[in-house]
């Protein structure tokens, strides 16, 4: 796997400044040292501000030949407290989006192939994680008057969150660089490419959709 084509504008002592706790800015190390496939750019963006005390977000988009597949966001959270419905000190959230043929989408199985995606990746990598919960949403669009000659289009969309099991109990560090590596591999599979980088087995991919975004 080749390195990430985008870069990380903020290290891991710039997050949360001096007073962010030591097991966050590791946390965000992590992140920041992935190999990637070269299909896949990914950057630092700002994270929101009120869904935990400390946080940090990437965001990233599979491009072949200039033409953007798939996108997504991924938001790590630190509460150094706890939180019950997390289960632990971390979470993450992420969203994840991308085109498909109309017909594609018409199957009615395909929220539960989605969804079977994440968790596939996730445990394809070997992480531990607790807790999942998301959404999958297909939405079609039709044209009309000055946009009447574009195809009608239909997008699928994954929001999930799960909590990184912390080796070795609360307080430690996950490691989220397995986990960043993990929901890389669900972008190149909404994206439609083939598998690549974990040795995953029985794995149900989607067609090469028509009509990607240009960059």
């Amino acid at each position: 796997m080749a390195a990430a084509h985008g870069h990380h504008e903020d290290g891991p002592d710039d997050v949360g400044g001096e007073g962010s706790p030591s097991v966050f800015r590791q946390a965000v190390a992590g992140l920041q040292g992935v190999l990637l496939r070269p299909e896949i750019e990914l950057d630092a963006t700002p994270p929101p501000q009120r869904l935990a005390p400390f946080s940090y977000a990437l965001e990233a988009a599979v491009v072949v030949d200039d033409e953007e597949l798939a996108d997504g966001r991924l938001i790590l959270l630190h509460d150094p407290a706890g939180h019950d419905a997390w289960g632990g000190t971390f979470r993450l959230v992420t969203l994840v989006h991308a085109d498909l043929e109309e017909e594609m989408a018409a199957d009615p199985l395909l929220p539960e192939v989605c969804w079977s995606w994440l968790t596939g990746a996730l445990e394809a990598r070997r992480v531990p994680y607790a807790a999942p919960s998301g959404t999958v949403t297909r939405a079609g669009s039709h044209y009309f008057g000055g946009l009447r000659e574009r195809p009608p289009s239909t997008q699928i969309e994954i929001r999930a969150s799960w909590s990184p099991i912390e080796p070795g109990g609360q307080g430690a560090v996950p490691d989220t660089a397995a986990h960043l590596s993990a929901w890389c591999d669900l972008l190149c599979q909404i994206a439609g490419l083939p598998p690549g980088g974990a040795p995953e087995a029985g794995i149900v991919t989607l067609p090469q959709r028509r009509g990607p975004q240009s960059r």
